[in-house]
């Protein structure tokens, strides 16, 4: 009898949720934590609950659109690494109060896009996001495909497009994209918004190497390449290859100059090699080109070169 009533107040608490009534869920489970104190899902829905009452306020006194759907992905990204220390957590939980805070944003975003007569590029990539994070993929790749005509590097779009096309299953395309987008700025990319288990694995992994915050960005299209995620080559156009060497020039000039730019500068000169390396096996380079650079990457670190001949 009293499971049923536990399932009972959850499910209630739940659809309080998905109306973005966190004060009133809070009550809820309160009640369903007086009948069951160790239920791992009521612990983490009360701990959800606490979290989102405290911006209820804040979010209702938001009277501008946009200001009202920037509140809230930037509560979300908070939420992120609030989770992220759970021991354990709901995915119904979870997944119900995704579903009410990228919906809610939507339609502020929506109301600014049609407002303003729906071309500029920051309002299409953040209603594409928002869908992307509901699950409405058909949106979403429409609206982060019209955002990437318009900017074609940018790292945080291609991000949001690779995951999108990894969450339809579309591995190809997914996996040229994640390479393109943490080549061209890994720090743009923002881990709380991208779902595709590709990525999420990758994360798991540098994790488990004491790989933390920040350093994630840098070193997961290292170890991308390393597990064979990122493993779809390209040959480059002439412009990029010379923009690459340049950049490797750079970054070797600045080692030999001062070597405690190591931990910043060791993970993108390491991307920017494998870059290199697929360039020439794409275009038939000769075998002792590719073994100049696979020598440089062994000095740079030794570690890293053994898994990669591996």
């Amino acid at each position: 009898m009293n499971n049923a009533i536990k399932i009972s107040l959850l499910d209630e608490a739940y659809d309080s949720f998905r109306k973005g009534l966190f004060g009133e869920s809070g009550n809820i489970l309160e009640k369903a934590l007086s009948i069951d104190f160790e239920d791992n899902r009521i612990i983490c829905a009360l701990k959800c609950a606490n979290f989102w009452k405290e911006k209820e306020d804040r979010l209702e006194s938001i009277s501008e659109y946009f200001a009202k759907g920037e509140f809230l992905l930037k509560e979300w990204k908070n939420f992120s690494v609030f989770i992220d220390g759970f021991s354990e957590s709901d995915e119904k939980c979870l997944n119900t109060i995704r579903q009410w805070c990228f919906g809610t944003a939507l339609k502020a975003y929506e109301k600014v896009f049609y407002d303003s007569g729906g071309n500029d590029s920051e309002i299409l990539f953040r209603i594409g996001r928002c869908y992307k994070c509901i699950g409405d993929y058909e949106n979403a790749l429409n609206f982060l495909e019209r955002t990437f005509r318009q900017k074609k590097e940018d790292a945080a779009v291609i991000a949001e497009l690779a995951d999108c096309y990894a969450l339809i299953n579309e591995v190809k395309p997914a996996k040229i994209f994640f390479r393109e987008a943490f080549f061209l700025n890994p720090a743009q990319i923002e881990f709380a918004f991208l779902e595709s288990m590709m990525i999420e694995r990758l994360v798991s992994q540098l994790k488990a190497l004491g790989i933390y915050k920040q350093g994630i960005n840098e070193w997961l299209p290292v170890y991308g390449v390393i597990y064979g995620v990122f493993n779809i080559k390209r040959e480059l156009k002439p412009l990029e290859l010379g923009k690459l060497k340049q950049s490797i020039f750079s970054y070797e000039n600045r080692l030999e100059e001062n070597d405690d730019a190591l931990p910043e500068i060791e993970p993108r000169l390491l991307n920017s090699y494998f870059r290199l390396i697929d360039h020439y096996i794409c275009v038939s380079e000769s075998r002792e080109k590719i073994e100049d650079i696979l020598r440089k990457v062994k000095r740079l670190n030794n570690e890293i070169f053994m898994e990669y001949i591996n």
